[in-house]
């Protein structure tokens, strides 16, 4: 097993309180080996969640219809 350094735990710990402090719901985190050291990426999502939902289409679903 790697030894993980005070540094890395440091550099872990600051992505984590940024993200809390932006205000977004969501992290997904993928490593890459083809982008620069230290260098963070963001990208919006339209996960199945969204796309064609009655919630994203602003349509009540868990409510029952009264007659």
């Amino acid at each position: 097993m790697k030894e993980v350094s005070e540094e890395d735990i440091a550099k872990i710990l600051n992505v984590l309180e940024n993200f809390a402090e932006s205000g977004t719901s969501r992290m997904k985190i993928q490593v890459s080996g083809e982008q620069e050291e230290g260098s963070v990426d963001r990208q919006y999502h339209h996960g199945r969640c969204d796309v064609g939902s009655p919630w994203a289409k602003g349509e009540w679903f868990d409510v029952l219809e009264q007659e």
